[in-house]
């Protein structure tokens, strides 16, 4: 294993710094898997993004309240995961709450008008989506799908499976904290040992804000983390951030932070963000996953769990 040495790619993606790490001998063969995996990854984007105009879920939001819009396999199976998530979370996942952000200015600093959010509630719904294998329709005008969500997760495990599939079982994919390994790190003169990865206190105390909460062993299977860190304004001394309530339209503001193991990124990411919107009963909801979380409550008080 003389030649044995990790390949570090970083690019950009999906609004996000992305990096891909590779160990291996054969630097033709780990080169070449990574730009597939990153041209997957911007297929992903480019596909479901609701800021491209030609991607699938913008010319479904552009139907809405006409006509049914046909939909190809993968489409069709990540609107059946969402159907999963939404039934999983009592309601609380809805891909249709995306609509929401149009009320809300995270960069503005000061909360909407109660009226304007109460005028998106109507359009907020999944019960609302009309779809079969083939096809998918909005029922009412001003309705929208967002894969927010999930897409990155998703584009993340596609990554890591792409690599797999290229016999590279010692490899890790982030793509903007969302990482999922597909194997153990292999360093030259060590035996095989997890990926340590480094989750950012919600709170920090340092003034470059780079306090870490704790340290996750990953070895094999996805981690994501959810938080009221990420995008987020204080007003009025009350913090608001990015996470909305489809029932309310407002954020939620139980939880700080929520790390989650799971056996693809898709579905640790879709942990966290439930998670976040059960507020005060995150912490029996998650112990109920069996999986293993870092979960930090409102009070700032940390669960870690190992299942």
């Amino acid at each position: 294993m003389s030649g044995w040495h990790t390949l570090r790619v970083d690019f950009q993606a999906m609004a996000s710094p992305c990096r891909l790490m590779i160990e291996g001998e054969d630097d033709q063969a780990m080169e070449a898997s990574a730009r597939r995996c990153i041209e997957e990854i911007r297929r992903i984007e480019h596909k479901y993004s609701r800021y491209r105009p030609d991607s699938v879920l913008s010319r479904i939001n552009a139907a809405a309240g006409r006509a049914p819009v046909l939909i190809d396999e993968e489409t069709s199976a990540l609107l059946d995961f969402a159907h999963g998530l939404w039934e999983m979370s009592d309601g609380l996942f809805d891909i249709t709450s995306g609509v929401l952000r149009q009320a809300w200015d995270f960069c503005g600093g000061k909360p909407p008008h109660p009226e304007h959010v109460d005028a998106l509630l109507p359009l907020v719904g999944w019960s609302k989506v009309v779809r079969s294998r083939e096809e998918v329709g909005l029922s009412i005008p001003g309705m929208e799908l967002d894969f927010g969500g999930f897409g990155k997760e998703y584009a993340t495990d596609r990554a890591a499976a792409m690599l797999t599939s290229d016999g590279f079982s010692h490899a890790l994919v982030n793509l903007g904290g969302d990482l999922h390994a597909t194997g153990p790190r292999m360093t030259w003169g060590q035996e095989p040992h997890p990926w340590g990865i480094e989750i950012q206190h919600p709170r920090p105390a340092t003034p470059d804000g780079r306090d870490v909460l704790v340290a996750l062993p990953l070895s094999r299977g996805g981690l994501a983390t959810s938080g009221d860190y990420e995008r987020f304004f204080i007003h009025d001394g009350k913090r608001y951030c990015h996470v909305l309530d489809p029932r309310t339209g407002w954020p939620v503001c139980d939880v700080q932070s929520v790390s989650v193991v799971a056996p693809s990124t898709a579905i640790a990411g879709a942990i966290t963000t439930i998670a976040m919107l059960k507020g005060p009963q995150a912490k029996g909801w998650l112990m109920q996953q069996q999986v293993a979380f870092c979960l930090v409550d409102g009070a700032g008080l940390r669960t870690t769990y190992k299942a």
